[in-house]
C-alpha cells in the first residue's frame, strides 16, 4: 500500500498489531480519529484497518481516505442494521440513538449522536435526556447502567452485540497475571519493531 500510495500519512487505528504499527506514520483512536487526521494537514490519507471510521473521518474532516484493508471491519459493529434502530425508535420514541463510528454509513445515518464508547458514555453523563438505545457492545451499556445514576435507561440496539475477544479478559485471568512472576507475563516485541512503532504513538499524544 505504501508503494502503490507514496507520500500520503499512514492512519492506523492504535490496536492493531505491533508490526503493522511500525510501518504507520501515527496511530489513532475511535475518540480522536477525526482530529489526528485533521491536524496532519494532507488532502488524503491511508487509514485503517477499519473502513467505516475511515468514512466517518472523510465524512467529518473532508480529507479523503484510503481503506487497508480494503474492508476491514469490527464484527460486532457491522451486526447493526437500519432496522434495527427504526424498530426500537417506534418502542422508544423518546430515546436518543447513540452509535459507534465504526459502525456502516446507514447505520450512523439513522443515529442522533456518533461517537466512541468513551464519548458515548459522556454524552449520556451529561445529556438532560433520559433515554439512550446504544449501538456498542453490550458491555457499555451494562456499564452505563451500573454508573451513570439520575434514573436514566439504557437499551441495547442488538442484546447479540456480544465481543468475543474482549470476553476473554476476566477478572480471574488479571489477578492470575499479577500472582505470576513478573518474567512469566512478558510480552516481547522485537526492539527494531517497537522503536518504529513507538514513534507512532508518541506522535499521536504530541498532537
Amino acid at each position: 500500500v505504501k508503494k502503490v500510495h507514496r507520500g500520503i500519512p499512514v492512519v492506523l487505528y492504535v490496536n492493531t498489531l505491533a508490526e503493522a504499527k511500525a510501518e504507520a506514520d501515527i496511530m489513532c483512536t475511535s475518540a480522536n480519529a477525526a482530529k489526528v487526521v485533521e491536524k496532519l494537514g494532507a488532502p488524503q490519507v491511508v487509514f485503517g484497518p477499519d473502513r467505516n471510521l475511515g468514512l466517518y473521518v472523510e465524512r467529518i474532516t473532508g480529507v479523503k481516505t484510503i481503506p487497508v484493508p480494503e474492508d476491514g471491519y469490527c464484527y460486532v459493529h457491522r451486526m447493526f442494521k437500519p432496522q434495527h434502530i427504526l424498530k426500537l425508535r417506534g418502542e422508544h420514541p423518546d430515546a436518543v440513538v447513540m452509535v459507534h463510528p465504526e459502525c456502516v454509513p446507514e447505520v450512523q445515518e439513522n443515529a442522533d449522536f456518533i461517537g466512541s464508547t468513551s464519548q458515548m458514555y459522556r454524552y449520556a453523563e451529561e445529556s438532560g435526556r433520559e433515554k439512550f438505545i446504544v449501538g456498542t457492545e453490550v458491555g457499555l451499556v451494562e456499564r452505563m447502567r451500573r454508573e451513570i445514576g439520575g434514573g436514566k435507561v439504557f437499551i441495547p440496539l442488538l442484546d447479540k452485540a456480544i465481543c468475543e475477544n474482549m470476553k476473554k479478559n476476566t477478572l480471574e485471568k488479571i489477578r492470575d497475571v499479577l500472582l505470576k512472576k513478573r518474567s512469566e507475563n512478558l510480552v516481547m516485541v522485537p526492539e527494531e519493531v517497537a522503536e518504529k512503532a513507538r514513534k507512532g504513538i508518541e506522535r499521536m499524544l504530541r498532537l
